[in-house]
């Protein structure tokens, strides 16, 4: 943690002089010093963190490109005079353990136009989706899969 603390000071500073180093050094311990004090932080949890990067960044590409395939899809619907649009609300439980990758999948979906996070209580999602086309396999997409991994 005190690297990524050191790295962020270095970045925000903009340039790099003895004294920016150096001052840079003391607050990054500092703040690392309170974190594993009053914060009840621990190494472990920025292993864990660096071990998931690649899969964190993976993560946003995914959601990049379901974000732009979900646009694609709700302009097609705008400008289709054809097609009636059929919203849904669906429920489905998650196997996910951990607080922060339920709220993740919950705003993910919310992310992801055509569908709306109405309510997540422990392992039930309740979601609105724009039409049918948008909640099939919601409870078992790419972002469930790789939110199970990243819980490993």
């Amino acid at each position: 943690m005190f690297l990524i603390l050191f790295f962020l000071w270095m970045i925000f500073n903009g340039k790099v002089t003895l004294e920016i180093v150096m001052f840079g050094v003391v607050i990054s311990a500092a703040i690392e010093y309170f974190m594993y004090r009053f914060m009840d932080y621990s190494p472990n949890i920025t292993i864990r963190f660096c071990k998931n990067m690649l899969r964190i960044l993976y993560y946003g590409a995914v959601l990049v490109k379901e974000v732009v395939k979900a646009n694609l899809q709700v302009i097609s619907f705008i400008f289709s005079t054809k097609y009636e649009v059929e919203p849904q609300i669906i429920h489905f439980k998650s196997s996910l353990k951990s607080d922060a990758a339920k709220v993740t999948l919950a705003n993910s979906i919310t992310l992801t136009p055509g569908t709306i996070t109405v309510s997540q209580e422990g392992d039930t999602y309740t979601v609105l989706c724009l039409d049918k086309e948008f909640a099939e396999g919601i409870e078992d997409s790419e972002f469930v899969h790789l939110l199970e991994e990243m819980e490993e």
